[in-house]
């Protein structure tokens, strides 16, 4: 097996394994289990998908395509403009 992505989000490792799987690819995500979890255990990159050794250039094509890295996804700041209060 070979590692495609490692996330700490969810919903990103399932995108990736059914946009893997969509191309023919088998994938499988491996830590879900572990995110209710504490104690020892890292709260980050907990996350894995990864498929069999052969079918890794092409998972690597698909999960580039995706762009899940891509941009920044800060908080949300007071700083931010708000559209005020609304007339009724």
């Amino acid at each position: 097996m070979q590692l495609v992505y490692q996330t700490s989000n969810l919903f990103d490792a399932h995108l990736v394994k059914h946009a893997l799987e969509d191309a023919g690819i088998p994938a499988f995500v491996f830590g879900e289990s572990l995110l209710g979890a504490g104690g020892e255990l890292p709260l980050f990159g907990l996350l894995r998908v990864c498929v069999p050794d052969p079918a890794k250039p092409e998972a690597d094509d698909i999960v580039a395509a995706l762009g899940l890295d891509e941009g920044e996804a800060g908080p949300i700041c007071d700083d931010d403009e708000a559209p005020g209060l609304l007339p009724a």
